[in-house]
């Protein structure tokens, strides 16, 4: 049986119960900072086969491990909002703090946490960019002894590397959890909310590194401490109606710093880099409620579908060759192409006459 797979985003909402299954509520309150967690223990032996080296070799590992924990949790911090919590990755030490656009919501003030637990702090939004859930936000008054993050060449990731989440998964301060890069170059359809829209998020890094609610807007790093990825979502499986184990993923590295690099110096994205029709438009049904295509509301004068000789109540039914039933449809396959890319597009006119058109696309405008 074909396995069907929602996502969901990783921002931890106040009225989401921390240790508790995906979508679960209840009683208890959300974890501010810390929590009690009971645990087993259980006693084990060991044969005295292991040789020396052996032993020394595991130590190295671990060594590892532990070096590159130490050394990049002073980067990542946690962000409470009036609605939930999240985590985000310092950039500089003039306290701009990248995370999830998802994570802030419509909010512009928060409180942020450093790893080493000291008073939380204020900060104010900068800008984000919801169309490729990123944000950046600003410390008031940053502490001198500020710690930014490496960021390294997600180009560079290689399929079986191992990488760590690190972030606020569940309220739980500064956890780390481990696995493997699955893949890269992943599209994933971002879920809508109250105040974000859905979205296609492209050339992102799935791992097996567990991703929870509060990890959204923290940091996947490699075994050298740099910063492969923002973790943002984890799949959902439908079928068994919670989280599906070892699937998550986090917009690469190189698409973070592009885009909080535009923010922290401009003040907003610049260049989206995604590709656009330049319409307005919404679903149309046929009258059993099926999607047949992109009804265009308007079109921006000049804009690719303008200069197409496409215009208001018009259908989009293709776009290069990818049926465009939806709204969502069509999202997903201009999130595939670049700006510039010349692509035929199907259309059927008011009249009723069909047609395929070539466009040039354009930027998505942001803002």
């Amino acid at each position: 049986m074909a396995m069907r797979y929602v996502f969901r985003r990783t921002a931890l909402l106040h009225s989401a119960l921390p240790l508790a299954a995906f979508r679960c509520r209840g009683a208890l309150a959300a974890l501010a900072g810390s929590a009690v967690l009971a645990v087993g223990v259980c006693g084990c032996t060991s044969s005295s086969s292991s040789t020396p080296a052996a032993s020394t070799a595991a130590q190295g590992v671990q060594s590892g491990y532990q070096q590159v924990v130490t050394t990049t949790l002073p980067s990542i911090v946690r962000i409470d909002t009036s609605s939930g919590l999240g985590s985000g990755v310092v950039l500089d030490k003039s306290g701009d703090i990248v995370t999830n656009a998802h994570v802030l919501g419509a909010e512009t003030a928060f409180t942020v946490t450093l790893s080493t637990d000291r008073e939380p702090l204020a900060a104010k939004l900068v800008s984000a960019f919801p169309q490729g859930d990123l944000a950046v936000i600003k410390l008031d008054t940053p502490p001198a002894d500020l710690v930014p993050a490496v960021f390294a060449d997600s180009s560079k990731l290689s399929i079986g590397q191992i990488v760590l989440a690190m972030g606020n998964p569940l309220g739980l301060s500064s956890s780390v959890t481990q696995g493997i890069v699955s893949a890269t170059g992943r599209s994933v359809t971002e879920p809508a909310s109250q105040n974000t829209p859905a979205t296609t998020l492209t050339d992102m890094v799935q791992t097996s590194a567990a991703i929870n609610p509060g990890n959204s807007g923290g940091a996947l790093v490699d075994l050298s401490g740099h910063v492969v990825g923002i973790p943002t979502l984890a799949a959902v499986d439908q079928s068994l109606g919670g989280a599906a184990p070892g699937i998550g993923f986090a917009i690469a590295s190189n698409t973070a710093k592009d885009i909080a690099g535009q923010i922290v110096k401009h003040g907003k994205v610049v260049d989206s880099g995604l590709a656009s029709l330049d319409i307005t438009g919404r679903t149309v049904t046929d009258s059993s409620a099926k999607p047949v295509g992109v009804g265009v509301v308007a079109a921006t004068p000049g804009g690719a579908a303008d200069k197409a000789g496409i215009t208001a109540g018009d259908l989009i039914t293709q776009v290069n060759g990818t049926a465009t039933a939806s709204m969502a449809a069509l999202s997903e396959t201009l999130a595939a192409l670049t700006p510039g890319q010349q692509v035929p597009v199907a259309v059927i006119h008011a009249d009723g006459a069909k047609a395929t058109v070539q466009a040039t696309l354009g930027t998505l405008a942001v803002g």
